[in-house]
């Protein structure tokens, strides 16, 4: 994890891959997590408001635990039927709340699967949200302190969800996505807009390299955002994830890199 600053080739010859897993409910499942688990050395489970329920948060942390893989608090807006990709009408005291109460169910979870939460990372539009909205990203950093002030915030770089958790004296780790593509600002493209989802494998394993290697957020436009990179994600949900997860890891061990968790399994 770093502070602050671009990283450097020399910083990045270690760096950790993550996927957003547990997100099916009851008997539905979504995405192929035993695969997945098998590839990305982090994990970010969702905490039963926009997927996953008690069990599926046990199952995963179990299974994640036996792989060696970290695993983290994936908290969104309470939206199972939207699967927190729509905003939600709260008040910054309700976001904070629901997000203490998620990190809060995954720990119970995690500690019966006999694994440990050891990071935070919001989902979907509380995550957009939050690196937009001041006030969302202090509520979000407000509900790590509150329940673990060791736990890190995974943020995008440079944007309001950093500096809130950085001003509350939390650490952060800077995230980058294989498969999304991103504004000019540094925020995430809409997923209505054309090219803003990145579906074919070696794009992205590509891009992922480029980005890694020069230490820069690529735009849809093709401006490089000098920024610091810590762990790159994949969506578990999308039906190329495997081939996705699998061509980065590729794609970076051709570069030299060795892919490790930031926090300890």
């Amino acid at each position: 994890m770093m502070d602050e600053g671009r990283t450097h080739k020399a910083d990045l010859m270690r760096i950790d891959l993550n996927a957003d897993l547990g997100e099916g409910y009851g008997p539905y499942t979504l995405g192929d997590d035993a695969a997945l688990l098998d590839l990305v050395t982090s994990a970010n489970v969702a905490c039963g408001f926009h997927g996953g329920d008690p069990s599926i948060m046990v199952v995963t942390a179990s299974a994640a635990r036996a792989r060696g893989v970290a695993i983290g608090a994936h908290p969104g807006f309470q939206d199972l039927r939207g699967f927190g990709r729509r905003v939600i009408a709260e008040s910054a005291g309700e976001i904070e709340a629901g997000v203490a109460y998620q990190i809060g169910a995954l720990q119970a979870c995690a500690a019966l699967g006999h694994h440990r939460v050891t990071h935070v990372k919001a989902h979907g539009a509380l995550a957009n949200l939050s690196n937009a909205d001041a006030d969302v990203a202090k509520a979000l950093a407000r509900a790590v302190l509150a329940v673990d002030r060791t736990l890190p915030l995974v943020v995008m770089p440079g944007l309001a969800a950093e500096r809130a958790a950085l001003d509350a004296g939390l650490a952060v780790v800077r995230e980058i996505y294989a498969d999304r593509a991103y504004e000019e600002d540094g925020q995430l493209c809409a997923r209505s807009r054309p090219g803003a989802v990145i579906h074919d494998a070696a794009e992205a394993a590509a891009r992922v390299r480029r980005m890694v290697e020069e230490g820069a957020v690529i735009t849809l436009a093709g401006r490089r955002i000098a920024v610091s990179i810590d762990t790159i994600c994949v969506h578990g949900d999308t039906p190329q994830a495997v081939e996705t997860a699998r061509a980065v890891r590729l794609a970076l061990g051709e570069a030299g890199f060795e892919l490790a968790a930031f926090a300890a399994a």
